[in-house]
């Protein structure tokens, strides 16, 4: 007779868990090569609307604002009342938001596009987090890696993508990028179905709350030190994403074409960073992983603004590297902090990684037209300082409390 199962069903419970652990890294993938080519497209936009910095900080802040302020509360309703399908509707949002950046006809309908797509990895990011640490099998680290080294690596392509397909073709070549969420949408409809059956096999497992030792103070505290590492990450980041190009350019005369592509070997350092650090969290502890991040990429970040151009280009890649190895731990960590709220922590620390470069980026564009886009490069180099609270967070043995 013949087995008309789900693909999923028909394989062992580990090897199903880790293809749905692919097939979300797939989608994180498509979802944030759509969102980076906002990013990426910037250049044709400033001279298509004849913007200014502002209003491209502005197009930043809109979409990252709106992901930042609905994460949150999609991932606490999600804990409640699970919706195994709300993935591939957040994919929509997406798509709709790309066909308007491609047709739009003026400004304001720019920041409606991107506020779509804020919508699209709001809805996506703290529910796909969430499937990502079921199927880990206790792994959570390599889980949470191999799940943001999608993002990442989205993230990296999308400007190659727009240097060789949007930049030639203009503006409403971005369309064509529609077909990727609607795979993407199917992909997710597939895993989407795989979460509902663990909700009605694991639904009594799932409600068991376990515990830790700490003291609310201790965890309020641990939980806004982590905040502050996520703070100097993304303020850097998005003096990355949002005026690297405008700083390749502006001091070494580089074509758009050019300064994308070396906009990706940064991308693509985090892509590596974030790879590398789950799994050496789950192997020398988290608190290790996070002390190296944070403080390890002061040197590179002083000497970027006054190097030359072989030398930015190395030295990109390795604060890219060096910062995103902490992303997937400081998850995993903070959901152990607050045991049974997943989807609460996924959304406030992905929405908190969203707002604060949408804010980022905003005030840098401002610092930008007052000075110079060197001098935002200057300034920032100083942010992996702040690292040092790293010191207070709590260890494995004060979490356990000896037991």
């Amino acid at each position: 007779m013949q087995d008309t199962r789900h693909p999923l069903s028909r394989m062992g419970s580990a090897q199903a868990s880790w293809l749905v652990v692919a097939g979300l890294s797939l989608c994180h993938m498509l979802n944030d090569v759509m969102q980076s080519l906002l990013a990426a497209i910037y250049p044709l936009l400033r001279a298509e609307f004849a913007l200014d910095f502002w209003q491209i900080g502005m197009m930043t802040f809109a979409f990252q604002v709106t992901a930042s302020l609905l994460q949150p509360a999609i991932g606490t309703v999600t804990d409640r009342h699970p919706f195994p399908q709300s993935l591939p509707l957040g994919m929509g949002a997406t798509l709709c938001g790309l066909i308007l950046l491609a047709a739009a006809p003026a400004y304001a309908w720019l920041l409606a596009g991107a506020m779509l797509i804020g919508l699209g990895s709001a809805v996506f990011h703290p529910e796909a987090s969430r499937v990502a640490r079921l199927a880990s099998g206790g792994r959570f680290g390599t889980a949470q890696s191999l799940f943001q080294v999608g993002g990442n690596t989205g993230t990296a392509i999308g400007p190659l993508l727009a240097a060789f397909i949007v930049v030639p073709l203009g503006r409403p070549s971005v369309a064509a990028f529609a077909l990727a969420a609607l795979a993407g949408m199917a992909v997710l409809w597939h895993v989407g179905r795989w979460y509902a059956r663990w909700t009605r096999a694991n639904g009594r497992k799932a409600r068991a709350t376990p515990t830790h030792n700490l003291p609310r103070r201790r965890v309020i505290a641990a939980i806004c030190i982590l905040a502050v590492m996520v703070f100097v990450k993304q303020v850097y980041n998005a003096s990355f994403t949002s005026y690297y190009t405008f700083f390749l350019i502006e001091r070494f005369g580089l074509a758009t074409q050019q300064s994308q592509i070396l906009l990706f070997v940064y991308l693509a350092g985090m892509a590596a960073g974030v790879m590398i650090g789950g799994p050496l969290a789950d192997r020398l502890g988290a608190l290790t992983v996070m002390w190296v991040s944070a403080l390890g990429a002061l040197p590179f970040t002083l000497l970027l603004p006054h190097v030359g151009l072989a030398a930015t280009a190395v030295l990109s890649a390795v604060i890219g590297v060096v910062m995103a190895a902490a992303a997937p731990v400081i998850v995993v960590f903070a959901q152990e902090l607050v045991p049974g709220r997943v989807g609460m922590i996924a959304g406030v620390f992905f929405g908190l990684s969203f707002g604060l470069g949408g804010i980022a980026a905003a005030l840098l564009g401002v610092v930008a037209d007052a000075t110079s886009v060197q001098y935002v490069y200057q300034l920032c180099a100083f942010l992996p300082v702040l690292g040092v609270m790293a010191i207070f967070l709590p260890g494995r043995r004060a979490m356990l409390g000896g037991h």
